[in-house]
């Protein structure tokens, strides 16, 4: 898998799978621009991404929700780098909440997971067509997968909604030599619980109730799930288009 002078568009850089994805590309030689709310996380990024290979990332400040900050985005990597080659649609909001909570909470969760992701990629996809590029979602097991511990109904839906927008962009772009597809983790070590609402206690009591009932014993870490994202934007995944990708230690299984 090597990158050289492709250009990584990476959203939800700033930490967990998205940071150790940015990371990863740089050290195959890739142009990678990271997207995220915190700028001082996303400096560290490129701190570590710079130190790979040499390469600059192009930092990109955007709130997901806005939709001139997921304009910008487009417009200041083809400023820079003048082409894209991979979109990494990664970013994500976890909502906590249930059908009694109210409809505000599928709206908060719809308007990051889904709608944000539709506008970025529909300015993306010209340029896609242009380099024959593909695009990787971050989507979750819990597309498909009723969590049952804790309330994350609005969460569930816009992820079940993600999986069907990567299929049916895979097709629709398919004639173009653009390949769409998904990767989704079960419980995996970041600070997405934590960003949702949980206490750190809480978010490490999960953890160890996951590591003694899923198949694997463990949950997953980031890197593992970046690795995936790598394969899957390579040019060895170049037969693969519509696929969505579990990485959940067997999670999906119980």
């Amino acid at each position: 898998m090597y990158f050289e002078h492709k250009v990584i568009v990476v959203t939800g850089a700033s930490a967990g799978i998205g940071a150790d994805a940015a990371i990863l590309f740089a050290k195959q030689s890739a142009k990678v621009v990271l997207v995220g709310r915190n700028e001082g996380a996303l400096i560290n990024v490129a701190k570590k991404c710079e130190e790979a290979k040499g390469l600059k990332p192009l930092i990109v400040k955007a709130e997901l929700t806005n939709d001139n900050d997921v304009r910008n985005i487009v417009t200041k990597t083809i400023e820079n780098f003048g082409h894209i080659d991979v979109l990494v649609n990664n970013a994500g909001v976890g909502i906590k909440g249930g059908i009694c909570d109210g409809v505000d909470l599928y709206d908060r969760a719809m308007a990051t997971n889904v709608r944000a992701i539709y506008l970025l990629t529909s300015l993306a996809t010209p340029y896609l067509v242009q380099s024959k590029g593909n695009i990787v979602n971050v989507s979750s097991i819990a597309a498909f997968k009723p969590i049952r511990d804790i309330e994350f109904l609005p969460y569930c839906i816009s992820k079940a909604a993600l999986d069907q927008f990567t299929r049916c962009v895979a097709l629709e772009l398919g004639r173009e030599g653009v390949r769409v597809n998904s990767v989704s983790p079960g419980c995996t070590k970041t600070s997405f619980l934590e960003s949702a609402g949980y206490t750190k206690e809480q978010a490490e009591e999960l953890y160890k109730y996951r590591d003694t009932c899923i198949p694997l014993r463990k949950v997953a870490k980031s890197k593992e799930v970046a690795d995936l994202i790598l394969y899957l934007a390579s040019d060895r995944a170049s037969s693969i288009t519509g696929a969505i990708f579990v990485i959940d230690n067997g999670e999906n299984l119980m």
